[in-house]
């Protein structure tokens, strides 16, 4: 079998503890529009997504807070055009009182350009919003690590 040539990413599951709160979040953090809901018991699940193209699906099947010493999901990257874009996600993040990684924007490593903000959703899942540049002269968390790894 040959690579296949066109793969891309889709839409990324995240399992949720309360589906109405997450919803919350995630609009308001990221500007995402609900595009479908299930609402049965025992099934509630929504699908995110901007400009018609499905980002995010949150089903609510999880009882407690993401573990990070657990194999699976790392952290989920949103990348933005300006460092300006990180700042004001910062803010919003701030006013819903998100737990940060870092204290403000902070680069990918030391002496690059590229580099956002680390922070959890409410059940406890990482996430990043960076931008490819705007980070110069910011002081890296760990100089001899990629920030988005160890966090």
């Amino acid at each position: 079998m040959s690579a296949i040539k066109s793969l891309q990413t889709g839409h990324v599951g995240l399992n949720v503890t309360d589906l109405d709160r997450s919803v919350d979040f995630y609009k308001k953090v990221f500007g995402f529009e609900v595009a479908a809901e299930g609402k049965e018991e025992g099934r509630r699940f929504a699908f995110l997504g901007a400009d018609g193209k499905l980002l995010i699906t949150l089903w609510q099947q999880s009882t407690g807070a993401h573990p990070k010493d657990r194999s699976g999901l790392h952290h989920l990257s949103f990348q933005v055009d300006s460092i300006d874009i990180v700042k004001e996600a910062e803010q919003v993040l701030r006013g819903l009182d998100a737990e940060f990684a870092y204290d403000g924007v902070v680069p990918h490593g030391e002496g690059v350009a590229s580099g956002g903000i680390f922070f959890s959703d409410p059940d406890g899942i990482r996430l990043e919003i960076y931008a490819p540049s705007g980070a110069e002269g910011a002081i890296a968390p760990t100089e001899a690590a990629p920030t988005c790894g160890f966090f």
